[in-house]
C-alpha cells in the first residue's frame, strides 16, 4: 500500500490503482465522462483533469497511476479552469435540446454545465448540425449531436459483450458513431449503452418522451427475467412502470441487465390481460366479485375434496414467503403431498454473461421455502393422477402455466381449478375461481438466485392490500428500504393480494391459525425454522442482498460511485 493526499485528505491505495479510482473508493468525488469503472479506460473526454504538485501540467485522474508521496488537487485553480476549458470545448457543437431530451434531470453534460462551466460561450460561429433519430438497432436510437465522443458505448459493446458493432467515422467536429457496415446494435445488451451514456445522445425506443426523470419515483427492485435476479430500479409515474434500469450489484449483475429482462418484465403489470380483481364462474362465465365472496366460494369448494384428490402447484415467479405459505396450506390445510413448481426453462436461451436458462426469478426460493416434493408427487406424478382421475382438484399459482402443454392438457381432466394468478391465459379459461394475485412490482418479499444470493423485492406500484404497510404509507418495520409511491396517485389501485396473503386468507378461514399480518412475519418464521436462514433479516439483506451459503453477506461495494451526481 502506498499513502497519496487527495484535496488535504491523506489516503493509502494500492500503486495498481488510478488516481480516480483511489478518489471514489475514498469518498473524493472527481468530473468525469468517458471513465467507467467497468470499461477499459478511454482517456479522451479530459473532464478529471487535476493538478498534482511537482508535475508540469494537469493530468487525467483516470489513467493516471497512484505513487507514493502524491499530493492531488481535484478542486485548486487550476483543475478548475482546466475544467471549465474542456467544458467550453464539449459544448461548442452540442444542442439546446433539454426541453425535450429524455436524459434531462440524469444528464452529467447538464451537471456539469451547472455546476463546474463559466456560464457563458464565446462561439459565435453557426453550429455544426448532424444527423438526429438515427436508428443504431431495435432498441436504441441516436442523435449524433448531442454525442460527445466518450466512447463508453463503443467500449461496452468490444469489452463487456464482445459484440463490436459501433465505432467512430469522421474526424474533427465531424467525428460521429456508427454501426459496422452491415451490423445493428442488435446484441442481448444493447441498451446497456443507453444507461451508461453520460448525455442524450442515445435513448429507448420503448421510453422516449414518456416522462421526465423528476416527475416517476424510483424505487429498488430485482428483475424476474430469469434465475440471475439481476438488480434494476424500477421507475413509476402515475402507478404505472415506465421503465426500468440496471442498478450496480457487484455479487449478481455488475452494472448491467438483458434487454430481454428490461423490456419485457413488467409490461404484464399494466396489460389489457391484468386480472384486477377475483372472479368466480357464474353460469359457464367468470364474473367479478369482491374478496369475502370469492374466499368463501372458494373455501367451499375445496372442502370437497380429500388429502390426495387435489394438488398445488407452486409458483418460481412468487416470493420465497409466498412459497412458504403455499407449502404450509397445502400440507397442513388441504392435506396433500401433491405440491411442485412447473419448469420455465429454455436452454438455447443463455450465455455465459448474465442470462440464464432458467427464466423464473425464484425456483431455487421455491425450493427452499418448502416446495420440495418428492419423486412420487411431484409434477410428473400430478400430471399422471391428474390423466388416472386420482386428483380431481388443483390450485394453481403461477402465471404462466399455460405454457406447460403436458400440464394443461392433464388439467382439462380436473373437476375443480382455482387459479391464484396475475393475468389472464388458457389457465384461467379453465379455471372455476380466479384469485387476483399481486405481481413482482406490487409486493415485498425475497428473492433467491442460482448464485443462493436472497434479495429483497420491493413494491414500487401500490394495490390496496400494500398501502397498509408500504411506502408512504403506514409502514411500521420497513421504513428505511420503503418504496416511494407515485406522489400523483391518480391511477387505478388493482384489488389484488400477494399468493402469500391469499394462502393465508384460505388457510384461516379453513383453520389454520396463523398470524402473518405483513411479509416480514412470515420470513421471521422461516428464519427461524430453516437453519440456512439463521440470523438473516430483511434489515440485513438490504439494498443488495446476501449469499445463504454460510451465512455470509455480500461484499461492499467497491466504488462509492455515481453515475449522475456528485
Amino acid at each position: 500500500m502506498i499513502t497519496i493526499t487527495i484535496d488535504g485528505k491523506e489516503i493509502q491505495t494500492e500503486p495498481s490503482k488510478t488516481i480516480i479510482e483511489a478518489a471514489f473508493e475514498n469518498g473524493v468525488y472527481v468530473p468525469h465522462f468517458c471513465w467507467h469503472p467497468a470499461l477499459a479506460i478511454s482517456g479522451n473526454c479530459r473532464m478529471c483533469l487535476v493538478e498534482v504538485e511537482k508535475m508540469p501540467k494537469q493530468v487525467i485522474a483516470c489513467s493516471t497511476r497512484c505513487m507514493d508521496g502524491m499530493v492531488v488537487h481535484v478542486n485548486s485553480e487550476k483543475a478548475i479552469q482546466a475544467r471549465e476549458a474542456v467544458m467550453e470545448f464539449i459544448l461548442i457543437n452540442h444542442p439546446l435540446d433539454c426541453p425535450i431530451c429524455d436524459e434531462a434531470g440524469e444528464c452529467k453534460l447538464q451537471d456539469y454545465a451547472y455546476r463546474y462551466s463559466v456560464g457563458e460561450s464565446r462561439f459565435d460561429e453557426d453550429k455544426e448540425h448532424k444527423r438526429k433519430r438515427v436508428e443504431l438497432g431495435p432498441h436504441v436510437l441516436f442523435d449524433a449531436e448531442r454525442c460527445i465522443s466518450c466512447s463508453r458505448c463503443i467500449r461496452f459493446c468490444e469489452d463487456i459483450v464482445g459484440y463490436p458493432q459501433l465505432t467512430f467515422v469522421e474526424r474533427g467536429d465531424h467525428v460521429t458513431i456508427e454501426t459496422y457496415p452491415g451490423k445493428s446494435l442488435d446484441n442481448p445488451y444493447s441498451m446497456n449503452v443507453i444507461d451508461i451514456c453520460p448525455v442524450g445522445a442515445l435513448t429507448s425506443r420503448d421510453f422516449r418522451f414518456k416522462s421526465r426523470v423528476w416527475d416517476m419515483s424510483e424505487t429498488p427492485g430485482v428483475c424476474p427475467g430469469c434465475a440471475r435476479g439481476c438488480n434494476m430500479d424500477m421507475w413509476v409515474r402515475q402507478n404505472k412502470i415506465l421503465r426500468l434500469t440496471p442498478r450496480e450489484n457487484q455479487e449478481v449483475n455488475n452494472f448491467w441487465m438483458c434487454d430481454v429482462g428490461r423490456l419485457e418484465s413488467f409490461h404484464h403489470v399494466h396489460a389489457d390481460t391484468r386480472v384486477d380483481q377475483p372472479m368466480l364462474r357464474k353460469d359457464g362465465v367468470l364474473t367479478s366479485v369482491d374478496w369475502d365472496e370469492a374466499l368463501a366460494a372458494v373455501v367451499s369448494d375445496l372442502r370437497a375434496y380429500k388429502g390426495e384428490q387435489i394438488a398445488l402447484i407452486a409458483s418460481p415467479f412468487d416470493t420465497c414467503e409466498d412459497n412458504y405459505v403455499a407449502a404450509r396450506f397445502a400440507r397442513e390445510v388441504l392435506k396433500t403431498q401433491y405440491l411442485d413448481i412447473l419448469p420455465h426453462v429454455d436452454q438455447s436461451d443463455q450465455d455465459d454473461f448474465l442470462i440464464r436458462a432458467d427464466k423464473t426469478p425464484n425456483s431455487a426460493g421455491a425450493r427452499l421455502a418448502g416446495v420440495k416434493p418428492d419423486e412420487a408427487h411431484g409434477r410428473a406424478a400430478i400430471i399422471e393422477g391428474l390423466r388416472l382421475g386420482r386428483i380431481k382438484a388443483v390450485v394453481v399459482s403461477d402465471p404462466r402455466a399455460a405454457e406447460d402443454t403436458a400440464f394443461m392438457e392433464a388439467l382439462g381432466k380436473a373437476s375443480y381449478v382455482l387459479a391464484v394468478v396475475s393475468n389472464t391465459s388458457a389457465l384461467t379459461d379453465r379455471a372455476d375461481a380466479v384469485l387476483s394475485a399481486a405481481t413482482f412490482a406490487e409486493k415485498l418479499g425475497t428473492f433467491l438466485n442460482f448464485q443462493m444470493q436472497l434479495q429483497l423485492i420491493r413494491p414500487s406500484v401500490a394495490t390496496a392490500e400494500n398501502e397498509r404497510w408500504t411506502g408512504v404509507f403506514a409502514m411500521s418495520r420497513l421504513d428505511k428500504f420503503a418504496s416511494e409511491f407515485d406522489r400523483w396517485g391518480r391511477m387505478k389501485r388493482y384489488d389484488v393480494r400477494s399468493a402469500g396473503q391469499i394462502f393465508t386468507n384460505l388457510g384461516t378461514l379453513m383453520g389454520a391459525k396463523w398470524k402473518y399480518d405483513h411479509p416480514e412475519d412470515i420470513f421471521e418464521e422461516m428464519a427461524a425454522r430453516l437453519d440456512v436462514l439463521k440470523g438473516f433479516s430483511y434489515e440485513r439483506l438490504g439494498r443488495w442482498g446476501a449469499r445463504i451459503e454460510g451465512a455470509a453477506p455480500a461484499h461492499l461495494l467497491p466504488y462509492a460511485y455515481s453515475e449522475v451526481r456528485p
